[in-house]
């Protein structure tokens, strides 16, 4: 029997604010957070697509603000575009990633982990949300970074809860 082929994800990637690597690095990186996302959850369906934002903190603790009511930057926020359930086939739009520039690059440097890394772990996070899983209650949590952990050890970065 045929292997199911991963679905296609097709990806808009806008750097509009911060001190980010070159965009054609972040393409590399997304790209390869995605796949390695979509084939540990064996995600089914054929075509979608992601839009990334890389922002700064002014921009993200606007969008916290006004989606989540909480008046601060963070690293990073998704936006499914449609309600998903986990393990639901992909629609046609997964949703938006947005990320904040002095928050992943000062995390990473307190973390003392290559900027690369964070970035990559967190773009596995926001895909994570944008497939219908979250972190609200202890045992999602538990759940959702058990998945971060195998998807970023088959990227060979080391867990970063560790």
């Amino acid at each position: 029997m045929p292997s199911a082929r991963q679905p296609r994800v097709s990806l808009d990637i806008l750097v509009e604010a911060g001190a980010w690597p070159a965009k054609r690095r972040l393409r590399l990186l997304v790209q390869t957070a995605v796949k390695a996302t979509l084939a540990e959850v064996a995600a089914q369906g054929e075509v979608s697509e992601l839009s990334v934002l890389f922002s700064d903190d002014a921009h993200i603790q606007q969008l916290n603000k006004d989606w989540r009511g909480k008046d601060k930057p963070t690293n990073v926020l998704s936006f499914p575009a449609f309600p998903v359930a986990v393990g639901a086939p992909l629609q046609p739009m997964l949703g938006d990633i947005v990320l904040a520039s002095e928050t992943v690059n000062r995390e990473a440097e307190l973390e003392g982990k290559p900027l690369e890394h964070h970035l990559t772990h967190l773009v596995v996070h926001g895909v994570l949300h944008l497939l219908g899983h979250d972190h609200e209650e202890e045992s999602e949590a538990e759940d959702m970074e058990a998945i971060e952990r195998r998807v970023l050890a088959r990227l060979a970065i080391p867990d970063p809860y560790a």
